[in-house]
């Protein structure tokens, strides 16, 4: 009879002693070569250039013989591997094996080795401070591991995450219900001190991201201004200062030598040296940050449907995307067995990304929406970025650091994550965390904690309960306290660009501020569709889209060359949006200041127009090349400049026609400054535009506020940005952060729109196979080599976030998910011989609280039963249920499927990329009847 029917005939009668030997005889004959074999195997890692997730096999190779989920490795170049517990580097020390390179592989259990009853008692092993060293680095031995396994209280551990799957947010859930109540059962005093050092973890952690955010951030504003003022010379004082902290704001500086007194040559004019030094700091600063984020380059399999992971809008979109014979090619794919759908994703070409280029914001977003993305949080990540950041900034590029601020601030949470068991064991807690930590970076940004909360609410946190929102404001402020101490820019202040106005605003001028609002949402709309037709024309061209670094070259190039005779577009974003944003002290005579007298104001528009137009095609094309870009500032220095422009007409306007009674107090012979201020509408068309761009508001008008610190002017405000949304919303109804969710096909559910549903769950769900479920009305006892049939038929329709459902009469009675059966198969000894038990009805922890140590327990595990990872109780919904309520389940629920029931029966599963599909479909169509219509409700 074989081992696991023996086991099964009494589940209350188990022998736990009777399967000692079976474990232990493999170790006879365990010999050099095969402990080498073995350290070897635990040394692997995974590929940079296949990112595919690991499967832990820790028995030594001659225990069993080689399955089909078995496969080689190749030493990873790219530092972060899959087993990390979310999105960063690895340090979990164990062994893994991978799946070929085309297909994406199924994470494994990080403590297997562990018996089941140790892993479900609570332990005191592990200290902080071990826990401190591991988030720092790569845990050094096996045993640190194994502490670290057998300190957890989950009830079920959940294997990690598979890239490119959606989380279970119900099992993180539960996982940390078990936890806390495993926790809160020791009524002890070191019980006590546990459960209250458990709830101070979260403040801890979220004060160490907060700091350490805005260290970067003092590093990268130190670093980029000093290399910023190399491209005109440097100071003779010290070569590490900048001009502002080498000349301490003096106009004539003698420490400050340019490379013109340099080079002192007779055949070169003074201008001309200083003109080609300008323009070989942009090329050198640029190329220089390029090389760097080139070297996070990573190619993913091609039979993941995902054209990009960076900012790029010129990646070829799927092909189930295109517009043309979407109908037919969907149902011959509808048609299409697992093995023709796997062989038809072998013709696509692989996806390559660049995980340190653009902002990261809208991978931010998709990833706290519940996505994986292994490795783009990573340490790798975290010091390329920076280090490309600085360069990028520095070389003048029509880019910002703000939109970066908030991937490298999110990256800082999830590395400090791994100091605490309690969120780098759970992804649905982690990302609680990243949500504070994403708000850090707006806060060091802009100088703008308040700012930086509500970001987080309204642009990139998924899931934003009460105690985060607390947390996150904690962690805000942390930071922007620590960059108040660091003083970063040398005036006590924590932010460059902030102004203040003393002139109050007149009531004519709100019909100019509406004005101001609607042009800058159109200026934001229209930047996102040229950056498409961009990007999609240029970026297309075989020679630039195989080299990154020539379209870099070609665009440092050219900002060069035409921003160096434009002094608004030869100063850097920051310090331009501060100038265009200041009201004026003193007004000249000569027509290139910003505060001219009445006579100089046309002179001054036409100067502002020039670098308008230079500075919107710069930003234009810009946007998307491999570095460290943001577009925040940027798109704001455009708006700023029109609405400087709008500002000064306004201002002559009203001097020309003080006499018509619709100025108020106007006074012609006064300043210019005394009856209307540029600087507010400068203000309101950057926010404007911002907000275009982006399709923030609230956040938009508390950061407004923020930089001027006048209560008088949040009208104005709020009033651009709610006209500029409107408008833009007409003219491009997708912000540039969903155009690129939307292009590169990442199933994100938008939990702030809802769509139109006229269809029930019926209507999208597949037809239930025979591969797809696991039948026990007759034994629930089913072979192991059968399961494996199945598992293997999940992998390649590429589902591997799915699971098989458990039917007895056709009744639902349970599930298990993909990652766990083939973690269950891969343990067993003998596949072809042994019957597993799949029957939920037994008490998840019957038959396994054993005592005795590990060793023992280990021996006596019998890893046919796989009772422990079926899942009782799936979520399940009718046939009939409205798609309202469908939408309700995976947004408000955060499930990655559901089960479907028909009379009471098994009729199928929706998975929640199914269901992201469904509505992409759904708005497509609705687009192309009523194109013009709104597809979405509030």
């Amino acid at each position: 009879m074989p081992r696991s029917v023996r086991s099964y005939c009494s589940v209350d009668q188990r022998d736990d002693d009777g399967h000692g030997d079976d474990h232990n005889n493999g170790h006879d004959g365990y010999d050099d070569e095969a402990a080498y074999l073995e350290q070897q195997e635990r040394r692997d890692t995974v590929s940079s250039t296949t990112p595919t997730s690991p499967m832990a096999s820790f028995r030594p190779l001659h225990m069993r013989p080689a399955r089909a989920s078995d496969n080689d490795l190749s030493v990873s170049q790219h530092g972060a591997t899959e087993h990390s517990s979310l999105l960063g580097h690895s340090y979990h020390p164990h062994s893994y094996a991978s799946m070929p390179n085309t297909i994406p592989g199924t994470p494994r259990r990080h403590n297997a080795h562990i018996p089941t009853s140790m892993r479900m008692r609570p332990s005191r092993r592990g200290s902080f401070s071990q826990h401190l060293v591991n988030a720092l680095g790569e845990r050094e031995s096996l045993e640190n591991s194994m502490q670290a396994s057998r300190g957890s209280v989950f009830q079920d551990n959940r294997v990690w995450y598979d890239q490119f799957t959606s989380t279970d947010w119900v099992r993180d859930s539960i996982n940390d219900a078990f936890r806390v109540k495993a926790l809160r059962s020791r009524k002890d005093f070191r019980g006590r001190v546990a459960a209250w050092f458990d709830g101070a973890q979260g403040w801890v952690l979220v004060a160490i991201i907060g700091i350490l955010t805005a260290m970067v951030a003092y590093f990268v504003n130190v670093t980029e201004n000093t290399l910023f003022d190399w491209k005109e010379g440097y100071c003779t004082t010290g070569w590490h200062r900048s001009k502002k902290t080498c000349c301490i704001g003096a106009t004539i500086c003698d420490d400050w030598l340019h490379w013109s007194r340099v080079v002192r040559s007779d055949r070169l004019d003074k201008v001309q040296t200083q003109y080609a030094a300008f323009v070989l700091g942009v090329v050198l600063l640029s190329m220089a940050s390029c090389i760097l984020t080139l070297a996070t380059k990573t190619v993913v399999p091609s039979a993941v449907s995902i054209s990009t992971l960076d900012e790029n809008l010129g990646a070829e979109i799927p092909s189930s995307h295109d517009d043309g014979g979407d109908d037919d090619d969907d149902d011959t794919k509808r048609h299409m067995t697992p093995e023709a759908r796997f062989n038809e994703t072998q013709l696509r070409p692989p996806m390559v990304y660049y995980s340190a280029a653009g902002s990261g914001v809208a991978e931010v977003k998709v990833i706290l929406s519940g996505f994986v993305l292994h490795g783009y949080l990573g340490v790798r990540t975290l010091v390329i970025k920076t280090l490309g950041l600085i360069l990028s900034v520095s070389s003048g590029l029509s880019l910002g650091k703000e939109g970066p601020y908030v991937h490298i601030s999110t990256a800082i949470g999830n590395i400090a994550c791994r100091i605490f068991t309690k969120y780098s064991n759970n992804d649905g807690k982690r990302r609680e965390i990243l949500s504070a930590s994403a708000a850090s970076g707006v806060a060091v940004a802009f100088g703008a904690p308040i700012s930086g909360v509500l970001f987080s609410l309204e642009e990139v946190s998924y899931y934003f309960p009460s105690k985060t929102l607390f947390r996150t404001f904690f962690c805000c402020i942390a930071a922007a306290l620590t960059l108040k101490f660091l003083n970063p820019y040398g005036n006590n202040k924590i932010v460059l660009f902030e102004v203040r106005y003393l002139v109050d605003w007149k009531f004519f001028e709100l019909v100019a501020f509406i004005f101001t609002g609607a042009m800058g949402g159109t200026l934001g709309a229209l930047f996102i569709k040229a950056s498409r037709i961009w990007a999609r024309t240029f970026r297309r061209i075989p020679v630039i889209k195989k080299y990154p670094l020539l379209e870099v070259f070609l665009v440092a190039l050219l900002t060069g060359l035409i921003s160096f005779w434009n002094r608004y577009t030869k100063l850097p974003v920051a310090e331009l949006l501060f100038e265009l944003a200041s009201p004026c002290d003193t007004f000249t005579d000569h027509g290139d200041g910003l505060c001219p007298t009445r006579e100089n104001i046309p002179s001054v528009l036409k100067v502002l127009a020039v670098a308008f137009v230079v500075k919107a095609g710069l930003t234009v094309i810009t946007f998307g090349i491999k570095v460290p870009a943001g577009i925040y500032v940027p798109s704001m220095v455009v708006g700023g400049l029109a609405g400087r422009m709008v500002g000064h007409a306004v201002q002559l306007f009203a001097l020309s026609f003080a006499d018509a009674g619709l100025f108020g107090h106007c006074d012609p012979s006064g300043p210019p400054g005394s009856c209307v201020v540029p600087g507010v509408y400068a203000m309101v068309a950057a926010g404007a535009t911002m907000t275009g761009v982006t399709r923030l508001t609230v956040t938009l008008a508390v950061i407004l506020f923020e930089l001027t610190g006048s209560l008088d002017h949040v009208l104005p405000f709020s009033l651009g940005i709610l006209v500029a949304k409107w408008v833009a919303d007409a003219i491009e109804p997708l912000s540039i952060y969903d155009l690129l969710t939307d292009m590169n096909a990442y199933p994100f559910l938008d939990n702030k729109v809802r769509p139109i549903f006229t269809s029930e769950l019926g209507d999208i769900t597949p037809r239930s196979r025979s591969e797809r479920i696991i039948d026990i009305s007759e034994s629930a006892l089913i072979p192991a080599s059968e399961l494996r049939v199945k598992q293997q038929y999940l992998h390649v329709s590429g589902e591997l976030d799915g699971g098989l459902a458990i039917l007895k009469h056709g009744v639902l009675v349970g599930l298990i998910p993909h990652p766990d059966l083939q973690f269950a198969l891969d343990r067993l000894d003998d596949e072809e011989n042994t019957l597993c038990l799949m029957s939920p009805l037994v008490h998840w922890a019957a038959g396994r609280e054993r005592s005795g140590n590990a060793e023992s327990n280990a021996d006596n595990v019998d890893n046919s039963d796989f009772t422990p990872f079926i899942d009782p109780a799936p979520v399940s919904l009718d046939v009939h249920s409205p798609m309202d309520l469908v939408y309700e389940c995976f947004v408000k629920l955060g499930l990655r499927y559901v089960c479907v029931l028909r009379d009471g029966k098994y009729a199928g599963m929706i998975h929640k990329k199914t269901f992201v599909k469904y509505i992409k479909e759904l708005e497509k169509s609705e687009m192309t009847s009523h194109p013009r219509s709104l597809r979405f409700q509030a």
